[in-house]
């Protein structure tokens, strides 16, 4: 058995850079930008007015009156130039027109017909310098997963089109005869695959894009077409088979198939039966069957895996650091990725830990990672999570 740290060490190195892509802006929201973009024209692209009021020059003096002679609007600026004595009414956004360089706010003069009287506070400028916000040529740098923040900002470079990693091909593989499809009846000794669906909405969410192939029997044959199907594919997940009993037969049929593997069994619980490796130009892992085995493994192998083919860095799931609001037993001799849930008193483990009970995962909002033979902690103590 490896540790979860030389595993994720050894996926990490079967890692392909994937290409970039160009898409539209509005479908570029949560993609990962593939390599740096500038800035096509400055923001603003002129001075402009930052409040309601009155462009003036600086070589004023409070209580002077001042002659209106025009407009300046947003989208519509002031054709002229401003000289001594005169003033332009102008709007929030306007550009700044010739000879001025000052907006006294509104509440700051008094209006008689086509005169202003200046008061006495005016004094800032309430304008927005040409480039303020940024310059042509200015970079967004990359890698980095795109917020809506990131959306906007791009708008106003005028980036009309967006250099992305290619989302990651996933393909996943249920394998066992007792598993039957969600809508279908299973047999008296059946149950329903419940794995494929979880990890495949992890996946997408992820910003990669899940193929759900059809269930692999517990036959070499079975297993050899099902992994035929996934080529292709820049990472296949199996999830079952990969233990040693007589009906797990992945790690074989993928080795029949040309799988390099490169580790089998990882000290964590749950997911020990883990297996990692690569088929034909393909990444592959194979995942425990358990529910919970596959899941736990998903959050703290098959994400990092996937944002690294995304360009991101290469790190294992980030960790935070929370109080316990209940007693955490001894732990064994492998790492303990343990279900809970944050509440007011801190985050508290749930009782049962088992690994096919779902109904606990989907009750917890983060795993307590608990290093190997340590423990027991006191309420109050301080643990590593991982949010779910």
């Amino acid at each position: 058995m490896i540790t979860v740290a030389d595993a994720l060490e050894r996926l990490f190195a079967l890692v392909t850079p994937l290409p970039t892509e160009n898409v539209p802006l509005l479908q570029a929201a949560g993609r990962v930008l593939g390599c740096p973009v500038h800035a096509r024209r400055d923001q603003p692209p002129f001075a402009a007015s930052a409040m309601d009021g009155y462009a003036i020059s600086a070589g004023f003096t409070p209580g002077e009156t001042l002659t209106v002679i025009g407009e300046a609007a947003a989208g519509r600026g002031f054709g002229g130039p401003v000289g001594p004595g005169q003033a332009v009414r102008i709007f929030t956004g306007a550009p700044m027109p010739s000879g001025t360089d000052i907006v006294a706010i509104q509440e700051d003069v008094m209006r008689h017909e086509g005169k202003i009287t200046l008061g006495p506070d005016v004094g800032a400028n309430n304008m927005r310098p040409l480039g303020a916000d940024f310059r042509q040529g200015d970079m967004v740098s990359a890698p980095r997963r795109l917020t809506p923040s990131d959306i906007a900002l791009l708008a106003a470079m005028n980036i009309p089109q967006v250099p992305v990693t290619r989302r990651p091909i996933v393909a996943i593989i249920a394998t066992g005869d007792e598993l039957v499809q969600p809508g279908e009846t299973p047999g008296p000794d059946q149950i329903i695959a419940s794995n494929s669906y979880g990890l495949a909405a992890l996946i997408r969410e992820l910003g990669a894009e899940p193929r759900l192939l059809p269930i692999a029997r517990d036959t070499l044959e079975s297993l050899a077409f099902t992994l035929s199907l996934a080529a292709g594919a820049d990472l296949i997940l199996t999830i079952g088979g990969a233990s040693v009993g007589d009906h797990d037969l992945v790690g074989q049929a993928a080795g029949i198939a040309g799988m390099e593997q490169v580790f089998y069994k990882v000290a964590m619980r749950p997911g020990k039966p883990l297996m990692a490796g690569r088929l034909g130009t393909s990444m592959m892992i194979g995942l425990p069957g358990n529910p919970v085995s596959a899941m736990v493994c998903g959050h703290v192998f098959v994400a990092p895996v996937i944002r690294a083919m995304l360009g991101l860095a290469a790190q294992a799931t980030p960790r935070q650091e929370a109080v316990l609001g209940g007693p955490l037993p001894a732990n064994g001799p492998r790492e303990h990725y343990i279900r809970a849930q944050r509440t007011p008193q801190g985050v508290v483990a749930f009782d049962k830990q088992d690994s096919s009970l779902l109904s606990v995962l989907s009750a917890s909002d983060c795993l307590i990672v608990q290093p190997a033979g340590d423990g027991p902690h006191a309420p109050g103590e301080m643990v590593q999570i991982i949010p779910i």
